[in-house]
């Protein structure tokens, strides 16, 4: 029987490069584990605290620029600054995606610059197209829930590492007590 889990992802991008704000339920079979995906579609949520709130609820967030409007790639990174400002001291699980890939003859973005970007970022780069689903934008969620749970591996492994350490120092302090 597979192993269930539960992955809550965010999209944030500049308006218009969305619809409108949803929240989308969808179950997948991920690398053999059954990952139940809550997906926010921020659809540019100009609001400074719903924002920050869609920011401190997600655990993986896509950030999303129209490859046809240089304005919403200038605003990617300091889009990933306030995501890093409010989720600190974490380290933001995020993948950039640039979206409207069907539009190239208006491209206003390349590819390259994109995946600057995503190296820069230290991310996974996709470019797709939400309206013909050019680029397999499914991908784009599966390897978001796969960072997600690798990060939830590597993060409850240090927590074990240092209650272990927590308990040595409190039985040291104890027999360093008894001996004295």
């Amino acid at each position: 029987m597979a192993k269930s889990a539960e992955v809550k992802l965010a999209i944030f991008g500049r308006a218009g490069v969305g619809k409108s704000e949803s929240t989308y339920r969808h179950q997948a079979t991920i690398d053999d584990e059954v990952v139940s995906m809550e997906i926010l579609d921020t659809a540019g949520q100009e609001d400074t605290i719903q924002r920050e709130g869609h920011m401190r609820w997600g655990e993986g967030f896509v950030l999303v620029y129209d490859i046809t409007d240089r304005g919403s790639f200038e605003e990617v990174l300091p889009l990933k600054n306030i995501l890093d400002e409010v989720k600190k001291p974490k380290n933001v699980t995020l993948i950039l995606v640039g979206n409207k890939a069907d539009l190239d003859h208006s491209r206003q973005v390349s590819t390259e610059e994109g995946e600057k970007l995503a190296t820069e970022l230290a991310c996974a780069f996709y470019e797709c197209s939400a309206c013909t689903g050019e680029g397999n934008i499914t991908e784009v969620f599966y390897e978001l829930c796969r960072e997600v749970r690798r990060r939830r591996m590597v993060q409850g492994k240090t927590r074990r590492r240092s209650s272990t350490t927590h308990v040595k120092q409190a039985i040291n302090k104890m027999l360093t007590k008894i001996s004295s």
